[in-house]
């Protein structure tokens, strides 16, 4: 059964112009909303050694602060009055070494003040190292 005569049958078309149009919108819209972004890198090769490095141990002045705030440098008990008096005794402990590590073994129950007092001496007398000793609890 033919219920068209005569009547040619039309092939569907695809018309491609509204597509190139929406594709030219998203595509002007995602180049509008991109950020471009340089990373500036910087590539270093660096050189490689293969001698095991040798460990320094610097020399040590041991300041210790009691809790009654007495001060002991390297186990002998001094006295001063100012941190200016006490950087002459840590130049003095120190000798001829430029920049030793100056450890603090403070006391728990010792006023911040005291320390305090020990690290404004190191500074004055121009010693930049410091470091702080602690015990471990046998937990």
């Amino acid at each position: 059964m033919k219920f068209r005569k005569g009547r040619a049958r039309v092939e569907p078309e695809i018309n491609f112009i509204p597509l190139i149009d929406v594709l030219l919108v998203i595509l002007i819209f995602l180049m509008a909303t991109t950020t471009y972004s340089k990373f500036a890198e910087l590539k270093i090769n660096l050189p490689t050694a293969d001698a095991e490095k040798q460990v320094e141990q610097p020399q040590t002045i041991q300041v210790g602060i009691s809790a009654n705030g007495q001060y002991a440098i390297n186990g002998d008990t001094t006295a001063f009055a100012s941190p200016d008096e006490f950087a002459v005794l840590l130049r003095r402990a120190a000798g001829n070494n430029a920049d030793p590590m100056i450890v603090i073994n403070a006391d728990a129950q010792t006023s911040h003040q005291s320390v305090v007092n020990v690290m404004e001496a190191a500074r004055t007398a121009g010693y930049g190292k410091l470091t702080f000793a602690t015990q471990t609890t046998g937990k």
